[in-house]
């Protein structure tokens, strides 16, 4: 259970005491994303002293689990991403201008995530979202307005593309109007969140096990990422960061080929090379679409694609991505084989995973703007039953999960403890 709100002057002694005495940095060693919509290598990001990692490393204080305060302590020291789900257009601009403002008293850069969108996770574990379009996009316009002339990174809806509402199931969505207000709603928001001037915005595009390189290009596209700095990928998962700036890489010239590369290839994402195969077809290297196989050991075949269709575009033309670094340290769970008859659910909760890449803007990745921890590191991402009819239980820890959004304790622990690299704490706070 969370500890109270008005314990949080206690959760910052604490981590007070635990990191050393924390200094203000000056405005050069924050540095500042200038009103062009870009950001900078020497960005800092901003971290919140009432987090929930800090609330957990208080309550081991008091229960003198000190190791246990400790590893809390190193993970309250690194800046995640704020979710914003609900609320009113009022409330929803109150929050997001409260949050701004803190990180501007300390010289930060807050990573703001947008989440409200209708039919959201096609009403599944992490359902809810506005009631409508006009709902949706009042809200919006109330969170863009609340970031006013503040320095702020937004991921625009995770999962808003990957998983649309004609996605959901055969009837979801049978005459395509619903799926034809998500992408309306995303394109307001993207006009309404870039004309803030010192706003920078990612469009969420899922993850490389998910859609193919062409469907999530061209999603991105019919939802107005040319307006944005980029799009993001693997929120709330796990797969290894290379997978996914390689993934993110071929993306991003496919957005390239279909809108400023060659005549022929204009409008035509549909044409790019996919990292899925099919094992039923002959291994003649050609890439295939047939059937959901993601073998990273035949990606070399999409490589060949793209140096052959795409060669070297410019790399002022190319889209530039963020990676959600804070659980994939270990990269994806691979299910003990035969054990799940059905849908093992490798997304969910996935068992032994640790912490990845510290959050950072200064990536030494070209397309790479930075690596962030978008999902809450140590939040539950539901009830995983690994599709066993009738099941509650997951087998994988032997209790029922908690609900999506809500602190599990034990899993921030594992994941600090299987931290690759090591999690220390974060010295830009001494």
């Amino acid at each position: 259970m969370r500890i109270p709100l008005h314990r949080s002057v206690l959760a910052a002694s604490a981590l007070t005491l635990l990191l050393g005495a924390v200094t203000p940095t000056s405005a050069a060693e924050a540095g500042s994303a200038p009103a062009s919509h870009t950001l900078p290598a020497n960005t800092r990001f901003y971290v919140d002293p009432d987090s929930d990692a800090a609330h957990q490393a208080v309550t081991d204080l008091i229960h003198r689990d000190f190791e246990g305060a400790k590893s809390m302590a190193k993970l309250a020291s690194w800046p995640e991403a704020a979710w914003f789900t609900d609320g009113t257009p009022e409330q929803i601009e109150s929050r997001v201008r409260d949050l701004v403002r803190r990180a501007e008293r300390t010289r930060t850069v807050p990573v703001l995530v947008a989440y409200d969108i209708p039919l959201r996770d096609c009403s599944q574990y992490s359902s809810g979202g506005a009631r409508s379009d006009s709902e949706y996009q009042a809200w919006i316009s109330a969170f863009a307005r609340g970031i006013g002339r503040s320095k702020a990174v937004v991921i625009l809806e995770p999962d808003g593309l990957a998983n649309l509402p004609s996605d959901c199931g055969p009837d979801s969505d049978p005459t395509g109007a619903i799926t034809t207000g998500r992408y309306a709603d995303l394109n307001h928001a993207i006009d309404a969140l870039e004309r803030q001037p010192n706003s920078v915005v990612y469009l969420d595009a899922g993850n490389s096990h998910w859609r193919s390189v062409g469907d999530v290009a061209q999603r991105l596209l019919q939802a107005g990422v040319t307006r944005t700095q980029g799009f993001s990928l693997n929120v709330s998962n796990y797969l290894a960061t290379d997978l996914s700036t390689h993934y993110g890489t071929w993306v991003s010239q496919c957005l390239w080929f279909a809108t400023k590369g060659p005549d022929w290839a204009k409008g035509h994402p549909d044409w790019c090379a996919s990292q899925y195969y099919s094992p039923a077809a002959p291994n003649d290297g050609q890439p295939g679409n047939a059937v959901n196989v993601d073998d990273p050991s035949t990606w070399h075949w999409t490589d060949l694609w793209f140096q052959q269709n795409v060669a070297a575009p410019p790399a002022q033309e190319l889209t530039h991505l963020v990676v959600d670094t804070g659980r994939d340290g270990r990269g994806a769970w691979t299910p003990p084989a035969g054990k799940y008859s059905g849908d093992p659910q490798t997304w969910c909760n996935a068992p032994g995973r640790g912490i990845g890449a510290r959050p950072t803007a200064n990536t030494r990745v070209p397309l790479v703007d930075a690596y962030l921890w978008i999902k809450t590191v140590g939040q539950s991402d539901g009830e995983c039953n690994r599709s066993i009819p009738g099941g509650t239980i997951d087998p994988e820890y032997g209790v029922v999960d908690p609900a999506a959004g809500v602190w599990w304790p034990e899993q921030a622990k594992s994941l600090v403890r299987n931290a690759a690299p090591a999690l220390e704490f974060n010295t830009a706070l001494r």
